[in-house]
């Protein structure tokens, strides 16, 4: 071949295959088609769930559920190539759905589209800037619609890690879990060379960031298995996530209170006082019962602290027994495997903790009382205007308000003076609790009810030693439930929307960045009258059951859709039992049925 000849079939050659290649393309996003759970993603006040129908490809989706000022917000942080361009695609049904990108370094993009009952595609393009390394996809729906559906998301475009540029790390490995309580799983894998940092990935939580090679997953359901993986992050972005590993929290009773069973009925005696409902000597109180509240232990005034107990006097309940008799009765039902505990205020009993002599004097008239009956532990009944938030106490989180803060410290002293055993329960109303979704203490600008939510910073503070938390769903309002609707007391939607609140956990005021956690299933029982004449909000047992159907197994859950299915919740609470006796054992009998053996 001649020189000529050689030099053009070069040039031809050269001409062919084009200037060098750009790095490949590739789809980026992991888990893009949730065929493996949630893994990767992180969702909105725990709005997402995986679904098997309906999808677009494969077998599952991603459904997405909006709620109060919550619009379910699913997202992922992908590391990508700088000054690259980049598609974003998705399969959407709902009644408004969103796609877009954010941290681009150029122009973040976002597009949507109306398709209830239809799966429709959804894509937008962007560049990234010369200096981005990762970007933020996500998709969510709009405030008070339905859920809305995803599937088939990819990002596609250059894979990162051209030619003379940052690597990302290498992908971790060795990653270990192992459950340490009802509520914490410990985890540690392999360092990675050159990592700064790693992200600790959870079943659609919010990722976890670390700095070792190691964390600590806390505020999880007992007798609940978890899957996680990890990434290792540097300068130039984050590694693709380890291999899934798993592990399962030991069974219930993180709060401690040890012995109960897997379902417990808890009930309030009538102990100090009468009210037409009739006297119940401790000894006649029925084995269906296995926590039983003796109420009240009252203050000497609403603001000394001193509480004090006593049984109600012969004059008053005219079959009462005995010290020595109601001392020896409460041995016996502990002898059967009851717990019997003193509840602190009631409807009459005002306690406000302003001052540390206030709280130094609760911890040690509480702790008397304790011990002059060998009771089990304490029941927190503050009703009416025992607890109210400070101008200014805004997040639950981290509490200002003395009397707050006071009876926080209180509990605690008493918890580590009685150890792993004692049972801490409580009892506040829709108001303290629920209502915290929409209004939190006075509000940004005053005005609002300074009660609001007050009890979600105690219950939040003292999650960790919390036995069981029985909110009173009676003598309520309409409250907002996570959908968005007002429910009202009396029939099952009303415990099923409460209850879930407290399992799924909600934004506080509406405010996305200060979410009140879930609440272990074992730390929950709903909390009901026993009869018409107990309260108002009586809900009739085939009510009951429906509610207990719907959170414990999906089923009869009417227009109301749970974020969840717990068939560990605890139980049932119920004012009283003298109420109780009064109507023939309605409630109680129906608890048995229910969960059968479950007091045995």
């Amino acid at each position: 071949m001649s020189f000529t000849a050689a030099v053009a079939l070069a040039v031809a050659g050269f001409l062919a295959a084009g200037p060098p290649a750009a790095a490949a393309d590739a789809d980026l996003v992991l888990g893009g088609g949730f065929e493996t759970g949630l893994d990767g993603w992180s969702c909105s006040a725990g709005s997402g769930a995986v679904v098997t129908t309906p999808v677009h490809g494969g077998s599952s989706a991603l459904r997405a559920t909006p709620a109060g000022q919550d619009n379910a917000r699913c997202s992922q942080t992908v590391t990508v190539e700088p000054d690259s361009a980049y598609t974003l695609t998705a399969w959407v049904q709902g009644a408004y759905v969103y796609l877009g990108a954010s941290g681009t370094g150029t122009t973040d993009v976002s597009t949507w589209t109306q398709s209830a009952g239809v799966w429709k595609q959804l894509t937008t393009s962007f560049r990234t800037g010369p200096s981005t390394t990762s970007v933020t996809v996500y998709t969510h729906g709009w405030y008070g619609q339905p859920a809305h559906f995803t599937d088939d998301l990819t990002l596609v475009g250059p894979a990162p890690g051209g030619p003379g540029r940052p690597q990302p790390p290498a992908v971790p490995t060795g990653l270990s879990a192992s459950a340490t309580s009802s509520s914490a799983i410990s985890l540690s894998w392999t360092a990675v060379p050159g990592a700064t940092s790693y992200t600790v990935y959870r079943d659609g939580a919010a990722p976890l960031s670390v700095t070792a090679p190691s964390a600590t997953v806390t505020g999880l359901a007992a007798s609940t298995t978890y899957t996680f993986r990890v990434g290792a992050v540097n300068a130039a972005g984050e590694s693709a996530r380890s291999a899934p590993v798993s592990a399962t929290t030991t069974s219930g009773g993180g709060g401690g209170g040890g012995g109960l069973p897997a379902h417990v009925l808890v009930g309030y005696l009538h102990a100090s006082f009468a009210n037409g409902s009739g006297y119940v000597r401790m000894a006649d109180v029925p084995d269906s019962w296995d926590v039983i509240d003796l109420a009240f232990g009252e203050p000497t005034s609403v603001t000394s602290g001193d509480i004090r107990f006593r049984l109600c006097p012969v004059t008053e309940c005219p079959n009462a027994e005995s010290e020595a008799e109601f001392k020896a009765a409460v041995k016996a039902k502990q002898a059967a495997g009851k717990k019997v505990l003193i509840s602190i205020g009631g409807q009459n009993g005002q306690v406000q903790l302003g001052t540390t002599g206030a709280r130094d004097t609760f911890v040690s008239s509480v702790g008397k009382i304790i011990d002059e009956y060998g009771l089990d532990g304490l029941d927190i009944d503050f009703e009416g205007h025992s607890l109210s938030l400070a101008a200014g106490d805004t997040d639950f989180r981290a509490p200002t308000t003395p009397g707050i803060v006071n009876l926080i410290s209180a509990v605690k002293t008493l918890k580590a003076r009685y150890g792993p055993g004692f049972v801490l329960t409580m009892a506040p109303e829709t108001f303290f609790v629920q209502l915290g979704h929409q209004y939190y203490g006075s509000g940004p600008w005053g005005g609002q009810d300074p009660r609001a939510g007050a009890y979600l910073p105690v219950i939040h503070a003292l999650r960790d030693d919390l036995t069981l938390l029985h909110v009173q769903d009676y003598n309520s309002g309409p409250v907002m439930g996570l959908d968005n609707q007002y429910h009202s007391m009396g029939g099952a939607d009303f415990h099923i929307a409460m209850t879930d609140m407290l399992l799924t956990g909600f934004p506080v005021a509406g405010n996305s960045a200060r979410v009140f956690p879930p609440l272990r299933p074992d730390q929950i029982a709903i909390g009901l009258p026993a009869t018409p004449n107990a309260g108002n909000g009586h809900t009739p047992p085939a009510e009951v059951n429906k509610a207990l159907d719907c959170l414990t197994r999906k089923t009869n859950c009417g227009g109301y859709q749970t974020h969840g299915t717990w068939p560990a919740l605890r139980g049932l609470m119920t004012w009283s039992v003298n109420w109780d006796r009064f109507g023939g054992g309605e409630f109680s009998r129906n608890f048995d049925a229910y969960f059968p053996g479950a007091a045995s």
